[in-house]
């Protein structure tokens, strides 16, 4: 696990940040802070651009897929899922607790895992 500085909110209630090889959506909710990945998993929509309902629901700009903040679970439809991490305090400053990317698989990989009914 990798721990990515998140910045102060001063003001802000979603931006981006980059760390871990990864760039991350952060939202601050009525004090509460969630941090995903900040590509729709849909089809790469900016989610810090989108709109927050009912307290934890993101929909995307670009298609209006909804996901649940706390769990990424799309509420549109099955087969989506967006990447979630915790939150963490320390010496007052917070971090998303981000795990490590996992090594690219070749191609010759990739298809085999295809063939096999793998993703």
């Amino acid at each position: 696990m990798t721990l990515v500085a998140l910045g102060p909110a001063v003001g802000r209630t979603s931006w981006t940040v980059t760390g871990a090889g990864r760039s991350l959506a952060v939202f601050v909710v009525e004090d509460r802070w969630y941090v995903t990945e900040a590509r729709c998993p849909h089809n790469g929509g900016p989610l810090d651009q989108g709109w927050l309902r009912d307290g934890q629901v993101l929909t995307c700009p670009w298609h209006f897929y909804r996901f649940d903040l706390a769990t990424g679970e799309c509420q549109t439809t099955g087969g989506y899922r967006l990447g979630c991490y915790p939150v963490l305090e320390r010496d007052g400053e917070r971090y998303a607790e981000v795990p490590e990317l996992p090594a690219p698989r070749s191609w010759s990989d990739r298809l085999r895992a295809h063939a096999r009914g793998e993703k």
